[in-house]
């Protein structure tokens, strides 16, 4: 398989680093993964069609170091698993002479995102296009130190994205946004860095939709090529 489909896969769970342990589920020719941030503020899943490889369930506790191995080898690789009993406990990687190995770990030690058991309403559907994407990355990279955006409604009820939202005066970049469905009641925020890093991972997408609860949580679904991601976003606390 091309190293850069596994790298498009890790890199859209992975977030920029935010999102380390997880475990793979290969099988039906996907690879498949379901994940939590460490604070608890975004989960989701990753599904990556036309993956060719055994059936098993593999824990990788530090992403990280498995990117950096991945970045000896070239982009034609081969994979496959050394076991021990039914479980997985290293990944082999080889292109042509040159392979690193990965150690797995026990599933035991890999959180298990929390389950979802009622979605509320979403009353907001925003248009995530190429200009939204593009503008977003740019503005946040802009206020690297601003943690927050805001969807609020202007004075003419028009939706905008505000990083940088403040009911005092602050540096910020108000982007107007396009939706289907605009029912938002109050301002709702949410982290920028882990919407940015979202963003990013999901850039070639042409058009996606960010469907926003009243009750403080988002989901978008991104479908590109071959992978299916989406992602469930907790809204903060409000800002000032």
């Amino acid at each position: 398989m091309e190293k850069t489909k596994l790298n498009k896969f890790i890199q859209k769970y992975n977030l920029g680093g935010n999102v380390n342990s997880v475990k793979w589920t290969a099988g039906t020719n996907q690879l498949k993964t379901s994940f939590v941030t460490p604070d608890k503020s975004l989960l989701g899943t990753v599904v990556a069609d036309n993956v060719k490889f055994e059936d098993a369930d593999m824990g990788v506790y530090q992403t990280d170091q498995l990117q950096k191995l991945l970045n000896v080898l070239d982009n034609d690789v081969d994979l496959s698993l050394t076991r021990a009993g039914d479980r997985a406990v290293s990944l082999k990687v080889k292109n042509g002479s040159v392979s690193v190995d990965y150690v797995l770990s026990d599933l035991s030690v890999i959180p298990d995102p929390p389950a979802l058991k009622r979605l509320p309403d979403f009353q907001t559907q925003v248009k995530l296009d190429e200009n939204f994407i593009d503008t977003f990355i740019k503005g946040k990279s802009a206020l690297a130190d601003v943690d927050m955006f805001t969807f609020v409604n202007d004075t003419d009820g028009n939706l905008n994205a505000v990083i940088g939202y403040s009911s005092t005066n602050t540096n910020r970049v108000t982007i107007p946004v396009e939706t289907t469905k605009n029912g938002l009641t109050e301002p709702v925020t949410f982290n920028a860095n882990l919407f940015k890093e979202m963003l990013v991972a999901n850039k070639e997408c042409k058009s996606a939709v960010l469907e926003v609860s009243n009750e403080g949580l988002a989901k978008v679904n991104f479908k590109i090529d071959d992978y299916d991601s989406t992602y469930f976003i907790v809204a903060m606390s409000d800002v000032d």
